[in-house]
């Protein structure tokens, strides 16, 4: 009896993890990034309480639409500094993700992705080279850093178009 009361102690001491992530978001959260290009602005959107769904035009390209729903989005948008004296030099990386309403560590790789309907956008005067696309190759991780931190790395590659970004990571403070 006296060699199991160690061995009962420890069993419980070693229960409690300390890689439980559970934040429910419940006012948007955006946070300006700390990795982005130096000709550009990066920001980072937790809008909780909705919906992403990709349709399809008339002509075949998927645009998002949000709704009020019961998931948190995830957005990812880098602005390029437009030229200074030049029409249509606008252009933006957007990359979105739908995750659920109380978000828990997470690890999606390559067709995994859906799951989350992660989804990458190139908005500019690229003709035949902008719109949206699944994203189908990478890695998407949600992480606990630290007490009420999380980490979101994505690391990807879309062959559809050309692609400034192809990595995020980023730490998010919750409270």
């Amino acid at each position: 009896m006296k060699n199991i009361i160690p061995f009962i102690i420890v069993l419980f001491a070693s229960c409690g993890s300390t890689k439980t992530l559970n934040y429910s978001v419940k006012d948007p959260v955006l946070l300006n990034t700390l990795n982005c290009p130096e000709n550009g602005i990066c920001s980072l959107e937790l809008i909780p309480n909705k919906a992403i769904e990709f349709k399809t035009d008339e002509f075949g390209n998927l645009y998002p639409t949000i709704s009020e729903g019961e998931k948190t989005i995830l957005k990812y948008t880098y602005k390029k500094n437009p030229l200074p004296n030049t029409e249509d030099s606008n252009y933006t990386e957007l990359i979105y993700a739908e995750l659920d309403s109380i978000i828990t560590e997470t690890t999606l790789t390559d067709n995994d992705l859906q799951n989350v309907k992660l989804h990458f956008g190139r908005l500019c005067y690229c003709k035949g080279e902008t719109g949206y696309y699944p994203i189908k190759n990478g890695e998407f991780k949600i992480l606990k850093s630290a007490k009420n931190t999380m980490q979101i790395s994505l690391e990807f590659k879309i062959t559809e178009v050309p692609q400034i970004i192809s990595k995020i990571n980023e730490i998010i403070s919750l409270k």
